[in-house]
């Protein structure tokens, strides 16, 4: 029997993007095949896509860009990821809605509304959440934790280019230890930044668990963690961290 019923997975809009393209169409299949092998489980599965393939809103305000135009920018780019997911499942047969945090007219998407999206999800549909939180000033890593609480999901699994958080860059640094378990508090104190310290304090405050892994150099990983097969790092409300 799986350990979850509803899950909430956090995609990065540059795990879209690969040799040169914004949106890659082999990656984009690929995300649609993890999707697959969490239905077939009979998991319930809402997205949150970030934008940073397209904008950034930091880096646009960096540049000179007002900040609260360059996050609304960086919002819109994830709403353009989250329709080409959404497009890409419906072409796979793949019920999904995309929901954005803030309205946008013409039958583009509609706004998230927690309990249509729960109804949503409990019918089989998959729900992609973009815009983030509908506000500026707040990451998408903070959007997708709220979004997990709103649809009530049992934990978050955020995807990365790692498997899992080391003590330091394992790219640039070979000796660095993948933990298998952190507390929140451990991860806020370390600076680990895999979210921003506000995610980590909604998850503390709602005892929501994340799972950070490495999904597209194996599209099995995400079913295999489903499966009970230990991989990535946890971060949790326990007290303690361990190495591999």
């Amino acid at each position: 029997m799986n350990k979850y019923k509803r899950i909430l997975l956090k995609l990065s809009g540059e795990a879209l993007a690969k040799d040169g393209n914004t949106i890659d169409p082999n990656t984009l299949s690929q995300v649609i095949d993890i999707i697959k092998s969490v239905l077939r489980q009979k998991i319930e599965i809402g997205i949150v896509v970030g934008g940073g393939n397209i904008f950034r809103g930091a880096k646009l305000a960096q540049a000179g860009i007002n900040r609260v135009t360059g996050d609304h920018m960086g919002m819109l780019a994830t709403v353009i990821n989250a329709l080409a997911i959404g497009d890409a499942c419906k072409r796979a047969n793949i019920n999904a809605i995309v929901m954005s945090g803030f309205p946008i007219g013409g039958g583009v998407c509609d706004t998230v509304d927690h309990n249509k999206a729960k109804q949503a999800l409990s019918a089989g549909k998959v729900v992609i959440f973009s815009a983030g939180t509908g506000s500026p000033c707040f990451t998408t890593d903070t959007g997708a934790v709220l979004r997990a609480i709103e649809i009530e999901a049992d934990v978050v699994f955020k995807a990365t280019k790692v498997d899992g958080v080391y003590t330091d860059d394992p790219i640039k640094n070979s000796k660095a230890i993948r933990y298998k378990i952190l507390s929140f508090n451990e991860a806020i104190e370390k600076k680990l930044q895999i979210m921003d310290t506000t995610a980590f304090a909604l998850c503390r405050e709602h005892n929501l668990d994340i799972c950070v892994f490495s999904m597209l150099k194996n599209i099995e990983t995400l079913s295999d963690i489903l499966n009970g097969k230990p991989s990535g790092t946890i971060i949790s409300t326990l007290n303690n961290s361990k190495g591999v």
